[in-house]
């Protein structure tokens, strides 16, 4: 593997097709202000290295980012890229992850909107993030130890899992797709509309309007506050631990929770069973 130590480039396409390449505090900043430095290379490892230049790593195939920064003018950092590992990184510019397959990010601060569009098969561990619409439309997600913050996250997402993470977002899951959360903090509104097949397992939710026009929706042990108006057109299976302020229209499936506020239901075919579990009985309400 050849290797690049302690230079700058500022040239447009500067070490475009590279092969085998590995750059160590390397910085892709200057005057020329070129684009798309290392555009359709394979094998490259950037170790330490400074990118402050628009589109730096599209089409690489077997990447290893480490220990490096993206600046806000890196703007799309990575388009249509695959066998991607980034650890230890900033990743802050817009768009900086796209249309990329089998990506891996470890221990990263991601400040960058629209973070994440259309990915195939991603892990995320340890890392904090903060964005808008992030990770639309992409599948295969495995996210573990992840701290975002920013609206409309997680939306049209398919075959993911979360565990033990912090998510600090409105908007989140909507028309979501087989998604796992497992022992984690869900602030914000309006959580999980249209989903289809979305579990919730030992989790603590909280705002308003959560889970509406659902189907297959699963909550197992889950703490939800400040909820009111939850669960309207859905279809659900569900125990939560803490009291609801209202539940609006429940279509289908069964509730069990120590109490609710108000039950409203407009018509006959909201038919969803709310049970007020107080110790080991039961009574439907």
């Amino acid at each position: 593997m050849e290797i690049i130590e302690n230079k700058t480039f500022d040239a447009e396409r500067a070490l475009y097709g590279s092969r085998s390449l590995e750059v160590r505090g390397c910085r892709f900043d200057g005057p020329a202000d070129g684009e798309s430095a290392l555009k359709e290379s394979s094998d490259i490892i950037a170790d330490r290295c400074f990118f402050n230049l628009r589109y730096p790593l599209w089409h690489v195939h077997g990447l290893k980012v480490r220990d490096s920064e993206m600046t806000s003018a890196c703007r799309a950092a990575l388009w249509y890229s695959d066998d991607i590992e980034i650890t230890n990184t900033k990743m802050h510019g817009i768009k900086a992850l796209r249309e990329c397959g089998g990506v891996t990010v470890k221990n990263c601060d991601i400040v960058s909107p629209e973070f994440g569009w259309s990915v195939r098969n991603i892990k995320m561990e340890n890392t904090s993030a903060e964005s808008e619409y992030f990770m639309l439309r992409s599948e295969e997600l495995e996210f573990s130890g992840v701290s975002f913050k920013g609206k409309y996250s997680f939306q049209y997402i398919k075959n993911a899992v979360f565990d033990s993470c912090v998510l600090d977002t409105k908007d989140a899951f909507w028309h979501a797709e087989n998604v796992t959360v497992r022992n984690s903090v869900i602030n914000g509104e309006y959580l999980g509309w249209y989903s289809d097949g979305v579990t919730f397992e030992n989790c603590r939710i909280t705002g308003t309007q959560p889970l509406c026009y659902c189907k297959n929706l699963r909550l197992v042990n889950c703490e939800m506050y400040n909820a009111d108006l939850c669960f309207e057109k859905s279809e659900f299976d569900a125990t939560v631990t803490t009291p609801v302020i209202s539940i609006k229209n429940p279509l289908s499936g069964e509730i069990c929770l120590p109490s609710v506020g108000e039950i409203i239901r407009d018509g006959g075919e909201y038919k969803g069973n709310i049970i007020i579990c107080s110790g080991l009985s039961k009574e439907s309400a």
